[in-house]
């Protein structure tokens, strides 16, 4: 283990690597989730189907072809994007299309009489979802997209097939370099979980502030 632990700068590397592709994946994957998700209960039927198309599309394709597609493919097409950027648009679009029902699925959940009111307010659609609805729902998405959140982290493990020098690809290295799998391998499955329970405790806290003082009603509620 003092072999491998001798190639730490690359490790600590690899490790803000994988914070990054994490943290902006997650940012993709949050937009994209509220916009397929709103698009899924849309009063237009063009843009529900365009939304349930691009869910089973990224739901139904494996996320390490779409990585491939969009690194290896596009370029073919004159479509240029460096391996970050790919590693970060294959993430977030994938585990958007997941987060995209926790949506959806919040939203519904919020009781018809919240609804009723801000009708009563007559508050407008955007208002609507704006003051009234989103706010109530966002404390029941939170612990399935602190889910998501972890399994974003895992799945840029991924990116390493695309040259992204992430903790996974500096593994490879250490292997090369030392002759060693079990040490370099067993050292980042740490470093990937004490990631994975520091998003944890992230996630927790933001749940703790949405939900303080809030009495949501969800639908059946009485």
């Amino acid at each position: 283990m003092n072999e491998v632990l001798e190639f730490y700068p690359i490790l600590i590397k690899g490790t803000i690597t994988t914070v990054q592709l994490t943290v902006l994946g997650a940012i993709l994957a949050l937009i994209v989730s509220f916009i397929v998700g709103l698009s899924r209960i849309s009063s237009f039927k063009a843009v529900r189907v365009i939304a349930i198309v691009y869910l089973e599309f990224f739901r139904g394709s494996s996320a390490l072809v779409q990585m491939f597609f969009i690194y290896f493919v596009l370029p073919m097409w004159g479509i240029y994007f460096d391996a970050i950027t790919a590693g970060v648009i294959a993430c977030g679009l994938n585990v958007g299309a997941y987060g995209s029902e926790a949506v959806r699925g919040a939203i519904l959940a919020v009781s018809k009489e919240q609804h009723e009111a801000a009708k009563a307010l007559n508050y407008s659609v955007l208002k609507k979802y704006r003051y009234v609805i989103i706010p109530q729902a966002i404390p029941i998405m939170i612990p399935t997209f602190g889910n998501l959140l972890i399994e974003l982290m895992k799945l840029t493990a991924v990116c390493s097939l695309i040259t992204i020098s992430d903790l996974t690809f500096m593994a490879q290295i250490i292997r090369v370099q030392t002759a060693l799998t079990l040490e370099p391998f067993l050292l980042i499955l740490i470093i990937y979980f004490v990631i994975a329970t520091i998003l944890v405790q992230i996630v927790d806290l933001i749940a703790k502030k949405f939900s303080k003082g809030r009495n949501i009603m969800n639908a059946g509620d009485k």
